[in-house]
């Protein structure tokens, strides 16, 4: 062909079309096994069989749907031919999860495929068998009611594709992944996975889906939670901020029913637990995310697994208050666990006898008797800053009923009130930890996490509810900022208010801080500020604003706070247990660490050989 020679446009033939669908369709095996299933699942089938070997590139998906009558069981492999949509406006009315009729058609182009399918009326199976697109005769044959689509050689007649595959190892993890989420979103149904002929997962099915999330991701305790943000609703199941991981793999999000990966969903998840968790810390958590039909996407991208809402930012606030409002509650602090050890008559004679503990004049640790300037002004810390208590809608307990709640053991917010200040302070070690004890074993508090949980929910109880004690500054602090971020701070300006802090510009560059919430030191004030600022102009909103003001809180809680190595009496250690016991979530500093670890007296007697 010659520079001069005009290009010649020509139609592919139906075989390379069909091998181009298939790699939308089916990047890698796990896609093909999630379009099977999810064509089984749109079938009405209550149990699903799923064989796979040789990492996915043979595969048998077998249920007990509806069947395909035999007159349309050629049809099924036709490009766009499908019983799920007639006309484009189903497109956003849609409750199946296929709609576009190319899955089986583009997998059959790259595979030798067989399909065998039964109604519940009809006599006898018809079977079809396509050997890469070249389809054989159907023919009648014996078999149960349902539907089997099984796949042999994947991708051997694209040698590139195969190419491309990674080990069977690793396309064998994506597709119990894929299995598992199935699972997941769809506890009505019974799931039966083999993998090279073993049996792996027998998933019966459960009546609601907080069991079908305890089955399959082997957790223990886990909380729901639902809120509505406009015409979205979410539905959470998830673990308390102590039960972690290291990666985000047990985060899952459905949307309609369908597994998505979505980062604004699991950005709202780590907003949730922000303050309760470390970095690098994953909580455990399975979000189910409804809206009209018309006000989502789903067709957005090949393998569906992107989904496009009218007002994402309502996904995002329902997700995340699901899930916060339940964590604020605190539901994972023991039931029980903080008795009263006062009895005003013999009513409560069946409870346990509060044990006689030593004299509280323990000595404690020899670094204690070191007295510190700093020390005087801690109790004074503890007391001050109590700002007027403000309304908010109760939470629910969503905890899943059992006989033992109902009989009356479920935590409730009086026993919260209590739990901390139940201990009884033993000695302060290391001029750091606050060695405490009940009637179950000893608990060692961090001193600085647990003053500085405190600090931090005074402080967002004191902007939320628009009032605090404030100091103001004989003269304005002045922090250095770009003219961007002073245009943002002071378009703040009545937010922070409600937080104590009066700033105004000083100039294009600098803004002043006149006054600060009487609590803080004035050290806390300048980095927090300007990475308020910064954030403020890199991510516009009230988003924005909410998320900078809590990390502008917990820096200020940070340098505010009792540190390490300060001593304190008896009598100040008491009053920050009691100060801990204002705020549900005081088991973690606003930085995510732990603020006390508990040792059991059992726990002591198996170490020192009295129990085996």
């Amino acid at each position: 062909m010659t520079e001069n020679t005009p290009v010649k446009i020509e139609s592919l033939s139906d075989e390379v079309v069909d091998q181009i669908a298939a790699g939308e369709v089916v990047e890698r095996p796990a896609h093909l096994v999630k379009e099977l299933v999810e064509n089984s699942l749109d079938a009405g089938a209550t149990e699903i069989r799923v064989q796979f070997s040789d990492g996915g590139r043979n595969v048998t998906v077998t249920d007990n749907g509806v069947g395909i009558d035999p007159r349309d069981l050629g049809r099924a492999l036709d490009r766009h031919a499908t019983s799920k949509i007639k006309i484009s406006t189903d497109l956003w009315r849609l409750k199946s999860f296929g709609f576009r009729g190319e899955a089986l058609a583009s997998i059959s182009a790259v595979c030798r495929l067989t399909l065998i399918s039964k109604p519940h009326r009809q006599k006898n199976a018809a079977r079809l068998i396509s050997h890469f697109g070249t389809r054989e005769a159907i023919e009648e044959i014996g078999g149960a009611s349902g539907t089997s689509v099984g796949i042999e050689d994947l991708f051997s007649n694209v040698p590139a594709r195969l190419k491309f595959m990674k080990s069977s190892s690793a396309e064998n993890t994506r597709i119990r992944a894929v299995l598992k989420a199935m699972a997941l979103s769809h506890p009505e149904v019974q799931f039966h996975v083999e993998q090279e002929g073993q049996l792996i997962h027998l998933w019966p099915a459960t009546k609601t889906k907080i069991e079908r999330v305890q089955q399959i991701l082997g957790l223990k305790n886990v909380f729901e939670g639902r809120a509505v943000r406009g015409d979205v609703q979410a539905y959470a199941v998830f673990t308390d901020p102590q039960t972690v991981q290291r990666t985000a793999k047990d985060l899952w999000f459905f949307a309609q029913n369908r597994w998505i990966q979505d980062r604004s969903l699991q950005a709202a998840v780590m907003e949730a637990y922000r303050h309760l968790l470390m970095h690098g810390e994953y909580p455990s958590a399975v979000v189910w995310v409804e809206t009209s039909p018309e006000n989502i996407d789903v067709n957005i991208h090949p393998t569906k697994s992107q989904v496009k809402f009218a007002d994402p930012s309502l996904a995002f606030r329902a997700v995340q208050a699901a899930i916060r409002d339940v964590l604020e509650t605190a539901p994972w602090i023991p039931a029980g666990a903080a008795v009263s050890t006062k009895r005003t008559d013999g009513s409560n004679d069946q409870f346990f006898q509060q044990p006689q503990f030593q004299s509280e004049d323990l000595l404690r640790t020899q670094y204690a008797t070191k007295e510190s300037q700093e020390a005087s002004g801690v109790m004074e810390a503890l007391k001050t800053f109590r700002p007027p208590s403000f309304s908010r809608p109760p939470v629910t307990s969503v905890l899943p009923e059992t006989s033992e709640q109902n009989s009356g053991s479920v935590t409730t917010k009086s026993d919260q009130r209590s739990y901390w200040s139940q201990f009884q302070v033993l000695a302060q070690t290391n001029l750091t930890y606050i060695l405490t004890q009940n009637k179950d074993g000893l608990m060692i508090v961090d001193q600085h996490a647990a003053h500085e949980r405190v600090i931090f929910e005074r402080l967002m109880s004191a902007w939320k509810g628009g009032q605090a004690e404030v100091q103001e500054f004989l003269f304005p602090l002045a922090i250095d900022l770009s003219p961007d971020e002073v245009e943002a701070l002071i378009a703040q300006q009545e937010s922070l208010a409600r937080l104590g802090l009066t700033v105004e510009a000083l100039g294009p560059e600098t803004v002043g801080v006149k006054s600060a919430p009487s609590l803080l030191k004035e050290t806390a004030l300048t980095e927090a500020l300007r990475k308020m600022a910064h954030e403020l102009v890199q991510n516009s909103g009230s988003f924005a604003l909410e998320k900078r003001i809590g990390d502008l809180i917990a820096t200020m809680a940070c340098h505010s706070a009792i540190r390490a190595g300060q001593p304190l009496s008896t009598e100040e250690m008491k009053s920050l247990l009691v100060s801990m016991d204002e705020f549900p979530l005081s088991s973690f500093c606003p930085h995510g660490r732990p603020v006390s670890v508990s040792y059991p007296f059992y726990e002591m007697e198996k170490d020192f050989g009295r129990i085996v």
